[in-house]
């Protein structure tokens, strides 16, 4: 029996509440993964999972032992890096998910740089708005832009990105700009589907908060998308600095009332809440982490203050 892979097996099938996850992850067959974890309990003479038809969970022992066994597996991963050195722990396989626009925009080209740097990686990006559930799905190392975190995540926030009304001179010269946050309401506001506060707009100068009913008539789930119907002239958006500054620079679009902003769009890279992560993940963070926050139209988060309650 190859304990170390069956004590991997164990732990995952805990984290994932599933035998079938566990093979979809190893590359192998649900019976293999069953028959290895039948042996570890036959090993030991102890009953670790209780498995019914519809579930899987931990016996009461199945609990205690899943605690040591992720401190044994994570020092043998460190022991291991330690003997065979920094470079053979990057190898191997990393999950990122990231959101669409970001990744497709943004991200793409820092993978593929990564990738050159480091000839045994491989590197599975997932592009999604949703918020996955990191353990459920075997992400390593995912990015949020805004919006709450999960709670069972640990997130490192990285960068900031101020929210700016924008729109193209072909469409302000159409219809006149707005002199004041209320002309807004007359004007169509492009913006993402399914947003929490509908067509309510809120905006500040650094001192008042202003909230304004803007109208929709087109609303999209993809943020590339409503860069490219700004451009095209549908309307005033408000967008992230980060999806616009190569178009605000060329002069495709302007910004509108640029006394005033949304909030702050914050970038956070997240990890699953367990104790120990590869060094693949580690160095892929620190790097994707330092080029994105460097790149233009995000700030650091100390250079822009919040919104005020």
């Amino acid at each position: 029996m190859d304990t170390m892979k069956s004590l991997r097996w164990f732990v995952r099938a805990v984290e994932l509440g599933s035998l079938s996850a566990v093979a979809r992850e190893a590359g192998t067959t649900q019976p293999t993964v069953s028959k290895a974890i039948a042996a570890l309990e036959a090993e030991l003479g102890v009953r670790l999972l209780a498995r019914t038809t519809a579930s899987l969970s931990p016996t009461t022992e199945g609990q205690r032992f899943h605690a040591r066994a992720q401190a044994l597996l994570a020092d043998y991963g460190e022991a291991v890096r330690d003997v065979l050195g920094q470079q053979a722990a990057m190898r191997g396989l990393l999950r990122v998910n990231a959101p669409a626009a970001l990744g497709q925009f943004h991200l793409n080209a820092l993978v593929l740089e990564f990738l050159a740097a480091h000839a045994g990686m491989e590197i599975e990006l997932i592009l999604n708005d949703r918020m996955v559930d990191l353990v459920e799905e075997g992400v390593d190392v995912a990015l949020r832009l805004g919006g709450p975190l999960p709670p069972d995540a640990v997130a490192r926030h990285v960068a900031a990105s101020p929210r700016w009304l924008v729109a193209a001179p072909a469409y302000l010269d159409r219809y006149r700009a707005p002199a004041t946050p209320h002309d807004l309401a007359r004007h169509n506001h492009v913006r993402f589907a399914w947003l929490a506060q509908g067509d309510d707009v809120t905006l500040t100068d650094g001192q008042d908060v202003v909230t304004v009913t803007t109208t929709s008539r087109y609303r999209v789930n993809h943020a590339l998308a409503i860069r490219d119907s700004l451009a095209m002239g549908a309307g005033i958006g408000l967008c992230p600095a980060w999806l616009v500054q190569d178009l605000l620079a060329a002069g495709t679009l302007r910004r509108v009332l640029p006394r005033w902003r949304g909030e702050t769009q914050q970038l956070h890279l997240l990890y699953p809440g367990r104790r120990y992560q590869p060094a693949r993940a580690r160095a892929f963070a620190d790097f994707v982490g330092a080029r994105l926050a460097a790149l233009p139209g995000f700030e650091a988060a100390s250079v822009l203050r919040p919104i005020p309650p």
